[in-house]
């Protein structure tokens, strides 16, 4: 394709994938799912699984591999990097002080029981050779793939659903978060070090996990301090956040992204990160007011259906593999979902708390798409395994919220995908 061509058919690819998510998404909505599901899903029919067995040869048209895509994939990754950012401006770390040894228990709990059922479950993976993970991946690095897939924790979508239940800004909402990003962080440096070893490379590992926590210690001290200084002060005199100073955020973000996903612990703590560390007031709401509808209605959706571009669901095609699935479901839930409900009863957090708890944290999606895609792309796993997992993210983020709902209780939602002004309605619920 020419440059004019290109540009020409990403419309029809934008217009599509928007109004498919959209669709799916107001369906996910109506039987008490959260946006994020929907989309999830049609990312899904719109790839080979659904859309690529009814119309084979339009869905190749559609979506051709080549150019268009690499445009689409960076798109996505934009967008998660815009929406974590959006999910830092609402992270309280005054809430979550005195919870601390919950947080860090539900977190570590959260990643050594997946470890070691992922050890288990990976012993029974490697003994057939070449079908899940691909010639030259060592056993114990399958091991620890498979065991921080399954202690990957949905991040963005855990934010999602907290948003929609009205739980920003409150205790529980905040405990979950931060261990939910503890966790992920964890489970990322995990990662780095199997990446490093399948690339013969352990500075990878080291860079990962040194490089990850300069930049959080520096973010979270001296960088929080500068940038009251500069942009919060200023954005409180002048009474909103005026078009340079955004610009000077958006540039702050795209380095903060650019550094972690260059240090191998992924752009998408970075940008949460640098959210947590912004000033609140004024400037939060300025910046989510102008920020959230464009990502969560136009970029982020993007990501899903790049993921689902990669899903084969008629890989799965025999008893054997659907028996695997069922093994990788059954050790994901209990997992996590089981592990994490254990370590906030043990921290004396109450029954309603610890199923809540549970059941969030048991919801894999988005993460868990990063982390299949770059082992796919890194040539760690093949198309068997990515889809299998998959399913498994599918099928726990399906679960997540009426889990929530069941243990505890229906909250009045926001209107959709409405950041703006969460602030606010988070000192009602903690009065409350």
């Amino acid at each position: 394709m020419t440059q004019s061509q290109l540009a020409i058919h990403m419309f029809l690819q934008l217009a599509i994938i928007l109004a498919v998510c959209r669709v799916v998404g107001l369906l996910a909505r109506k039987i008490g799912q959260p946006q994020v599901v929907g989309e999830m899903i049609a990312g899904v029919l719109l790839g080979p699984s659904l859309f690529g067995l009814l119309a084979p040869h339009w869905q190749q048209d559609l979506f051709p591999k080549g150019p268009s895509m690499t445009i689409i994939y960076a798109a996505a990754q934009v967008g998660i990097v815009l929406y974590m950012f959006l999910v830092g401006l609402e992270f309280d770390t005054n809430l979550i002080r005195h919870r601390v040894p919950s947080a860090v228990s539900i977190s570590l709990a959260g990643v050594l029981t997946p470890l070691v059922l992922g050890v288990l479950v990976a012993l029974m993976l490697v003994q057939d050779e070449g079908r899940y993970f691909t010639t030259g991946v060592k056993d114990w690095q399958a091991m620890l793939f498979v065991g921080v897939a399954i202690a990957i924790t949905a991040f963005p979508m855990l934010a999602r659903i907290i948003v929609d239940r009205k739980l920003a800004g409150t205790s529980l909402g905040t405990l979950v978060l931060a261990a939910g990003a503890t966790d992920d962080a964890i489970a990322w440096c995990l990662f780095a070090v199997v990446l490093a070893v399948f690339k013969n490379d352990p500075m990878l590992a080291l860079l990962a996990i040194g490089g990850g926590a300069l930049y959080g210690v520096f973010v979270l001290t001296a960088g929080r301090r500068l940038l009251q200084r500069f942009l919060g002060t200023r954005a409180e005199r002048q009474g909103g956040v005026s078009s340079p100073m955004l610009a000077v955020i958006l540039m702050l973000l795209m380095c903060a992204a650019w550094y972690t996903d260059f240090v191998g612990i992924y752009a998408v703590f970075g940008a949460f990160i640098l959210g947590v560390a912004m000033p609140r007031g004024v400037i939060a709401v300025e910046v989510r007011r102008s920020l959230e509808p464009l990502v969560t209605n136009f970029l982020l959706p993007l990501f899903f259906v790049f993921s689902g571009l990669n899903t084969q669901i008629g890989l799965v095609n025999s008893i054997g593999l659907l028996a695997i699935a069922v093994v990788i479901l059954a050790a994901s839930i209990l997992g996590k979902g089981g592990a994490c409900y254990l370590a906030a009863r043990l921290n004396k957090e109450s029954q309603r708390e610890s199923l809540a708890i549970g059941s969030l944290m048991n919801a894999r999606g988005l993460m868990e798409l990063i982390l299949l895609n770059i082992g796919l792309q890194a040539g760690l796993i093949t198309p068997t395994l990515f889809t299998i997992l998959v399913l498994m993210a599918i099928v726990t983020t399906l679960m997540a919220t009426p889990l929530f709902n069941a243990f505890y209780g229906r909250f009045r939602k926001q209107p959709e995908n409405d950041f703006i002004g969460a602030a606010v309605p988070a000192k009602v619920a903690v009065e409350r």
